[in-house]
């Protein structure tokens, strides 16, 4: 019998030994020219294109479970994964197979290769990890086959490796300051870059922006004549309420107003994030002309899932993940924290990778919560925890904040602090995440 987890842990091996994603390479010829070579297979169905700066995931995931729902067959590629890399390719709701993982791994990496060579012999570098695993994506979609590839965008917009694709709908999220190193330092810069997944004749729906990042997505749309609908005009969250299990908002979307959705996601901002997915699935199908029935609306997000946003793991203690890794995320946190979460005090473990804005994150969650244990994930890319408690002390005071570097004694301390009635909210980093997922795995607390 053929072990194709073996031989899927070999192919993700080889992927991590090209460039990380941490050091992306602007460029879009390098996976255009694989694609080329495969007969460009991301050509063969509709695109759903997402950017922004936070809540793509979500908005991505309850696009796919919408497109689902209509008994469309959706590809959904997301970024980064929490446990294991297929995670990042859904085919018809699941994630990707070991054994198509590696099937299609083997179908393209000749072409990989080659490409390898070409950019090599160019002075160029080879294909990094996520234009490899782009590629992957596309010739999965291609042979599964689906009806519609929801993409989210790795980093960017403009020259992130998915803009190979032609968007027939592009979502923009809420735009905010993040990898500013590559983006720009202003929104405006990073909306600009963003507004690079919009294509000639395209649709655009977009959540509610500041004015400098609206202002770089209507002259883009204007540019390429693609039709662009605004969060706050075209369509809207009329009210929202939280409920077991998440909550219930009456959305106005772009074709009917509906009462009464059930979100299984908690936090208001996922209210929003469905009111951005309705209004994209609404232009896909139906130019924003016909409602989505109900039976599908309540299938798709009375279910839908976004592992790691305001994921509870555990209840006894109440035991919670968050990726929240900018001080836009931070502050969607805080909110959910006061107005969804419903526990007496939180405790937040905390942990955050070396590029990211720490002071930013603890200044927007300081006020909610009791008190931090500072820890870090296993990425290289992690902020030492003494150096991360340096910075929380002088904004959280010392009596507030305990360090504990090894992650696993860090949930303990945690588990140990809580009361009746409190809360353990894991956040910081994906990374941290991902790490807190497999612990509370191995150690039965799931």
């Amino acid at each position: 019998m053929t072990d194709y987890a073996a031989q899927a842990a070999r192919v993700y091996e080889s992927l991590l030994s090209r460039i990380g994603e941490s050091a992306p390479q602007p460029r879009l010829h390098a996976t255009r020219r694989v694609l080329e070579l495969l007969g460009d297979p991301q050509q063969m169905y509709k695109i759903v294109h997402i950017t922004g700066t936070n809540g793509k995931t979500s908005t991505a995931r309850m696009i796919e479970s919408l497109i689902r729902a209509y008994g469309l067959r959706p590809g959904l590629m997301t970024s980064p994964h929490l446990v294991k890399v297929n995670e990042r390719i859904l085919i018809d709701g699941e994630p990707i197979s070991d054994e198509a993982f590696v099937f299609n791994w083997n179908d393209i990496e000749p072409y990989v290769l080659m490409t390898d060579a070409e950019l090599v012999a160019n002075g160029e570098e080879p294909l990094t990890y996520f234009e490899a695993l782009t590629v992957l994506a596309f010739a999965a979609f291609a042979d599964a086959p689906v009806d519609v590839a929801v993409l989210e965008v790795g980093m960017g917009g403009e020259w992130d490796s998915t803009n190979v694709a032609d968007a027939d709908v592009a979502v923009f999220t809420p735009i905010g300051i993040d990898h500013a190193e590559r983006l720009g330092s202003t929104i405006r810069e990073i909306a600009r870059t963003k507004a690079g997944i919009i294509k000639p004749g395209c649709t655009v729906v977009t959540a509610a922006q500041t004015t400098d990042a609206l202002n770089e997505i209507i002259e883009a749309a204007e540019h390429d004549e693609a039709e662009l609908f605004v969060e706050g005009v075209a369509f809207e969250v009329v009210s929202t309420v939280p409920a077991v299990g998440g909550q219930v908002a009456t959305i106005r979307g772009r074709a009917a107003t509906y009462p009464d959705v059930a979100v299984s996601l908690h936090g208001e901002h996922q209210a929003h994030n469905a009111a951005l997915a309705i209004a994209a699935v609404e232009s896909l199908l139906g130019a924003g002309e016909h409602p989505i029935p109900s039976d599908a609306m309540d299938e798709a997000l009375g279910s839908v899932t976004s592992p790691g946003r305001l994921q509870y793991l555990g209840s006894q203690p109440a035991l919670i993940v968050d990726a929240a890794h900018n001080p836009h995320g931070a502050a969607s946190l805080a909110r959910a924290i006061v107005g969804w979460l419903p526990f007496d005090r939180v405790w937040l473990v905390l942990g955050v990778l070396s590029d990211k804005d720490a002071r930013g994150i603890v200044e927007a969650l300081d006020s909610v919560v009791a008190g931090f244990i500072v820890t870090q994930s296993a990425s290289e890319r992690a902020l030492p925890a003494h150096e991360l408690a340096d910075i929380v002390v002088s904004i959280a005071g010392p009596d507030r904040v305990r360090v504990e570097p090894e992650l696993s004694e860090a949930l303990e301390v945690a588990r140990d602090s809580v009361n009746d009635g409190e809360a353990i909210v894991v956040t910081g980093s994906i990374t941290l995440v991902g790490d807190v997922i497999a612990t509370t795995e191995e150690r039965g607390w799931r």
